[in-house]
């Protein structure tokens, strides 16, 4: 019995090394071929000794694809962890309305059932047929904490305030601070004391603890202003959008691939393609929050963005932006683009890599952002 057992042992470390070496001769296959470039051999053997990544597959048919849309959806909120339900209505406090002119700022607040209040704006056109169209804005990271929402109303990160813009365009604009950001600061299982980094790592560790990722805490709050912006009787539920830059625009791509409500997206920066960020060195580049435990035993980025498919999906980054590094976005590319052609929609999804660009939101691109959401979610 005991020789019986050596054997199998030793034939499973053979299995074992074969699927290493396998693993090995597929990333070397990508780094010949261009697809991946490893910037030191550390990344290269972490990876080859780590689970291999399965390679999702272009099925031939929408019949095919449709049932493994399912499954890559449904495998993507469980590895998000125990995420408390959502209400069927978030209960919403609407705390202040002020008139701005073009548009009404509304002021609110909501329980996100989970220890926190989330709280947003609401920006409403005054001179448009109502219900109308509407976006959802998502604020980026870039270690501001203070801000959060606030950017709806800053020409930092994009050309011009991109609240009001959209507002003075039609759109309904809502935007919320993400945990620990803006009003939410000093809002954590840390207490008051604990604000910016250091409250981000306390609230990643909680979720970790209680089975589930700062990630999909971010998410399921945006998922719940969502909720709210669809039941507001000046939107058009059947006219939403998303955007945002960096985090913002993860969180936009991340939001489509869960929820159908969202007919149009526009994602600036941020189109991560992980197996290449860990080949070029680049994890420090993103914070704790953005990481979801054991994705890499199931898929990668593109089979995310796959299940955004069919709806309209503008991509545009940097060739220079180390977050995002431009192999991983090809890869991305020859890989969800099929699927937009199964449904006969190629031209609904479009990735634009500019030259000489790091991570920056610049006006050429602001001017693709507004024409694409007039064309998809205008009446």
């Amino acid at each position: 019995m005991a020789g019986h057992g050596k054997k199998e042992h030793n034939q499973l470390r053979v299995l074992q090394n074969m699927k290493r070496f396998t693993l090995w001769l597929a990333m070397m296959s990508q780094a010949l071929s261009g697809e991946m470039e490893f910037e030191n051999n550390s990344a290269a053997s972490w990876l080859a000794h780590a689970p291999p990544v399965p390679q999702f597959r272009v099925p031939a048919s929408r019949i095919e694809w449709e049932p493994r849309r399912r499954q890559i959806r449904a495998r993507l909120l469980d590895l998000l962890g125990k995420l408390p339900e959502r209400p069927k209505a978030p209960s919403v406090h609407v705390v202040s309305q002020e008139d701005r002119g073009d548009y009404i700022c509304e002021s609110f607040r909501f329980d996100n059932g989970a220890g926190d209040q989330v709280p947003g704006f609401l920006l409403l056109p005054k001179e448009h047929a109502r219900p109308g169209p509407a976006i959802l804005y998502c604020h980026w990271h870039g270690g501001e904490y203070d801000k959060g929402k606030i950017e709806l109303f800053e020409a930092e990160h994009t050309p011009e305030p991109p609240g009001p813009a959209l507002a003075r365009r039609g759109y309904a604009v809502l935007a919320i601070d993400a945990c620990c950001f803006g009003e939410r600061q000093g809002q954590g299982p840390g207490g008051s004391r604990e604000r910016g980094s250091a409250a981000e790592l306390t609230a990643s560790k909680f979720n970790l603890w209680v089975g589930r990722s700062l990630w999909g805490m971010i998410l399921r709050d945006d998922l719940m202003a969502l909720d709210y912006l669809a039941s507001r009787p000046e939107v058009d539920a059947r006219r939403i959008g998303v955007t945002g830059m960096s985090m913002g625009a993860t969180r936009a791509w991340w939001l489509m691939a869960l929820d159908d409500r969202i007919k149009a997206g526009v994602a600036v920066a941020c189109l991560t393609r992980y197996q290449n960020l860990i080949a070029h060195a680049g994890l420090h580049h993103h914070g704790i929050y953005y990481y979801v435990p054991g994705m890499l035993n199931h898929f990668d980025t593109e089979a995310v963005l796959a299940l955004i498919a069919p709806r309209p999906l503008l991509l545009m980054n940097g060739d220079r932006d180390d977050g995002s590094p431009v192999d991983g976005i090809r890869i991305i590319e020859t890989r969800v683009r099929p699927i937009y052609q199964l449904y006969g929609v190629e031209a609904s999804f479009r990735s634009e890599v500019y030259a000489g660009m790091g991570h920056e939101y610049r006006p050429p691109m602001w001017h693709n952002t507004l024409a694409w959401f007039d064309r998809h979610l205008a009446p």
